[in-house]
């Protein structure tokens, strides 16, 4: 038992560190930089790779489930809640996909014929990427190497923290896009969409101070990634995705790292359209921004919503 302690301690303190780490990078790389610069002529063909559309190789007829890590962090922030849905014997197939700098996607291990409900864990080589657009192509570049190698024609998608932004640039980029697979399932994280309540960050990417949000999630006060993302009011599909908003609550309306406002704010974008949202609100000491993709409610929560409804 004290090995235990012992262990969550260390686990929490590093988690600590690294979402310190996280900020006063962010604050380094943007201070005097305009939020989302476009690149140069010179590096804009090199940068901006994007996986071709080709013939897929087999012809699935399953829903892979995709996990993106948050800032700071790789797929091994994702392992816990994979190995819960394993346990649970929801799944039978895990692989990875490892995401350049460039976006270049390598998947690592093969989805078999015989697969049920496959996991993909994303792994961002980049993995405190600023300019948010990357994010979402990112993500639309292992959607696409999916569908070549597998022929999928719906995805289901679970962001913790960072994470959440490669769903929604995803979104802004893709949802109407008839040549790519169909979002099915979005699980939101501890998202921060309305921002992350930090001095030391830019004002674009900052929580507007004093936020709130009203009964339909519609916050007070908007950043400039969140007036963005207000286009996926239009934009998201009509009734076709399933929403589940999972947030932290560990005293003050906050999971210690994100404002419930901001989380909560997610509502706005994207419950006029949706097919179904949910907001599930975690409580207690394990509910820390951090924790949570250790928590048995989260996990449990996460394999019904995605895989037992």
């Amino acid at each position: 038992m004290i090995n235990f302690k012992l262990r969550k301690w260390r686990d929490e303190i590093r988690v600590k560190i690294k979402l310190v780490s996280l900020i006063t990078l962010l604050a380094l790389v943007l201070t005097g930089c305009s939020f989302q610069n476009k690149p140069n002529r010179a590096d804009a063909a090199h940068k901006y790779y994007v996986e071709k559309s080709e013939t897929s190789k087999n012809n699935l007829n399953v829903i892979p489930t995709l996990f993106f890590h948050g800032g700071l962090s790789n797929y091994h922030g994702e392992e816990n809640m994979v190995k819960a849905a394993q346990e649970a014997g929801v799944t039978n197939s895990v692989i990875r996909a490892d995401v350049d700098a460039n976006g270049k996607v390598k998947l690592i291990g093969t989805i078999p014929n015989n697969a049920v409900n496959p996991i993909v864990e994303v792994n961002y080589r980049n993995n405190v990427q600023l300019d948010f657009k990357e994010n979402g192509r990112y993500a639309r570049n292992v959607v696409q190497t999916l569908q070549n190698e597998y022929g999928i024609k719906k995805v289901n998608m679970v962001g913790h923290s960072l994470g959440n932004t490669s769903i929604m640039y995803y979104l802004l980029q893709a949802a109407h896009n008839p040549n790519l697979p169909r979002l099915n399932k979005q699980v939101s994280i501890g998202g921060h969409f309305d921002g992350l309540d930090f001095k030391q960050l830019p004002i674009a990417i900052r929580q507007p101070p004093n936020l709130r949000v009203d009964n339909e999630g519609k916050p007070n006060k908007m950043n400039a990634t969140y007036r963005e993302m207000t286009k996926l009011r239009t934009l998201y599909p009509n009734k076709e995705i399933d929403v589940l908003n999972i947030i932290g609550n560990i005293g003050g309306n906050s999971d210690g790292i994100v404002k419930n406002a901001s989380s909560l704010s997610l509502e706005y974008l994207v419950a006029p359209m949706a097919k179904s949202y949910r907001v599930v609100t975690i409580t207690g000491k394990n509910a820390e921004h951090g924790q949570l993709t250790y928590n048995k409610q989260v996990e449990k929560q996460i394999i019904n919503f995605l895989w037992l409804q």
